[in-house]
This record gives structure tokens, C-alpha cells and sequence, in this order.
């Protein structure tokens, strides 16, 4: 493999990381600062692509993004409502949110599938003129995801330490001390989620105008991809503060997508690449157990080699 080959396939995998590290932001929030797994966030991924590109298909590129992040955070809202106001397990409450955004996300389409952008102004192509005759001449891509995560990671740096962030940390700590302290867990739960799905919005509606186009099913996968890409980062970046572990869940998003890259690279099939998220996934869970447990495990070993003697 040439030395252009490699940076060109880490450049792929680098803005594909930074624009899917947005929903693995997403997760961050609502699952380790929020202790509530949403299972809706495939939904609300494809939500922010169809409503970005229906909208930058209108002639409103960027006005796309902020009605991305409106659409999720609705979307946020629904999931809180289902958990907190209707008794819903958070589990349920993900699935039935997810599978009823599949219609949604249909007719936000217009009935159709797919959404083709190739002859449509994007952010991303506004970005690309901008930077024409600059050295960051065809980067274009890599520029408004790095600014997109930069913005983010900054807003949760800011926000998870005021009054209402550390009452939201405090909710996924410990509801009942939370209650105990006239601090309401229903509006923090809420106001959480529809944080955090306004990224996942955001992530899709970047990823479809980067693509070029919007898929239904778009956004398939994103929710073990994202739970990947943060446990990943959580080992790279252990505990500390908020702004660490966030960077520690960019970084992690951009290692998934790098073996997600090389994987390609090897020629390995497409339906393959699910089984890899998997296998990932399993990884980065069980890593730091069986880390814990090999001492153990290796005195075993010893024991069972010198009986053997």
C-alpha cells in the first residue's frame, strides 16, 4: 500500500469519524452521563438526513442543520414522554420510537426511499467554494465535520457543568438522591434525550449531504457503531473530565471507522461489516473484564501446567 493510499483511506475514515462521532456524542450524553440506553437513535439518525435533505433540496442548505437538530430533539422528546410520563421501559420506548420513525421518515421523504442530491447545493459543496485557491482546497468535508465536533464537544463541555448539567449527571447517578433533592428526574430525563438526539439529527444530516443523498435505511446500525465507537473511546481516555472523555469518544469513533476502512481495504464482503461491529462491540465490553481476570486466569494455567507434570 502507497503512502498516498494510506492517507487517502485516513482521511476517508477521519471525516466519516467526525461526522458519525456526533451521534456517538449523542449516546455519551444520554447513556453514560444519563445512565438511558435509546434505542431510537437509528430512527432518529435517518430523521435528521431525510428533514436535512428535504430542506437543502428546498434551496436551504443551511437552515438544513438546525431543522435536523430540531427533528431529533422532537424525536428525543417523544422517547422522554414514552419513559417518563406513560411508564414505558426506556428499552421499549427506544424500539417503539424507532420503528414508528420508519414511516415517519418515509413520508418526511415524500414516499420514497431515497433522496438523490447530486445536483443540489449542500453545505459541504457552499464549504468546497469557499475553500477553492486555499491549502485546504478539497478538505471541504473534513473542515465542516472538524468545526461540527469542535462546536459540540465544546457545548457539552460548557453545558454538563452548569446547574442543569450536573443535575442531568446527577439523574443517571442516582434518581431517587436527584428526587430527594426537589430536582425534577422527568424534565432532566427529557431535556437529556432531546440534547442528545438533536446531535444524532445533526450527525445524519451531515452524512447525507456528504453523501450526496439520503437512504431509509441510512441510518441502520448507527446505535451499535455509536455504543462501539464509545466504549472504545472510554479505554483510550478512561475517567476525567467532561472534555476528555468527549475527545476520547471522537477518537474512538474515528478508530472504528478506520477498521471499518482497512476491513474494506482487504476486500472483505459488506454483509461482513455487521458481524465486524459485533465483534467490536464484544471486544470493548468484555476487554476491561477480562482484563481484571487474567491474573487469575493464568494461575489457573500454572496450576493446571504443573499438575500435568
Amino acid at each position: 500500500m502507497s503512502l498516498s493510499t494510506a492517507l487517502s483511506l485516513g482521511q476517508t475514515a477521519l471525516e466519516l469519524g467526525l461526522i458519525c462521532s456526533l451521534t456517538v456524542l449523542a449516546l455519551f450524553l444520554s447513556y453514560s452521563m444519563l445512565n438511558v440506553c435509546d434505542l431510537s437513535t437509528d430512527g432518529c439518525f435517518t430523521l435528521g438526513a431525510s428533514v436535512g435533505a428535504v430542506v437543502a433540496i428546498a434551496g436551504h442548505p443551511f437552515l438544513s442543520l438546525p431543522a435536523a437538530m430540531l427533528a431529533g430533539m422532537l424525536s428525543g422528546f417523544i422517547t422522554a414522554v414514552l419513559q417518563t410520563r406513560m411508564g414505558i421501559d426506556s428499552l421499549l420506548a427506544g424500539i417503539i420510537v424507532n420503528t414508528g420513525l420508519y414511516s415517519v421518515n418515509i413520508a418526511v421523504m415524500g414516499g420514497s426511499s431515497l433522496l438523490n442530491m447530486n445536483k443540489v447545493d449542500t453545505v459541504f459543496s457552499a464549504v468546497k467554494d469557499a475553500l477553492k485557491d486555499t491549502p485546504l482546497e478539497g478538505k471541504h468535508i473534513l473542515v465542516v465535520s472538524l468545526i461540527a465536533v469542535a462546536l459540540v464537544v465544546l457545548f457539552l463541555t460548557l453545558f454538563l457543568n452548569t446547574r442543569l448539567g450536573l443535575a442531568i449527571r446527577a439523574t443517571g447517578n442516582n434518581p431517587d438522591m436527584v428526587r430527594s433533592s426537589s430536582i425534577n428526574p422527568i424534565f432532566t430525563t427529557t431535556v437529556g434525550l432531546c440534547v442528545a438526539n438533536a446531535f444524532t439529527g445533526l450527525s445524519g444530516c451531515l452524512l447525507a449531504q456528504s453523501q450526496k443523498s439520503a437512504d431509509i435505511n441510512i441510518g441502520t446500525g448507527m446505535v451499535t457503531i455509536a455504543l462501539a465507537s464509545l466504549l472504545i473511546g472510554s479505554t483510550f481516555m478512561g475517567r476525567g473530565s467532561i472534555c476528555r472523555r468527549a475527545v476520547g469518544v471522537v477518537i474512538g469513533s474515528f478508530v472504528f471507522r478506520l477498521v471499518y476502512t482497512i476491513a474494506l481495504r482487504f476486500n472483505m464482503p459488506a454483509f461482513m461489516l455487521k458481524l465486524v461491529s459485533s465483534v467490536i462491540v464484544i471486544l470493548a465490553i468484555s476487554g476491561p473484564y477480562l482484563k481484571s481476570q487474567w491474573p487469575m486466569i493464568r494461575r489457573r494455567l500454572q496450576r493446571t501446567k504443573q499438575g500435568g507434570k
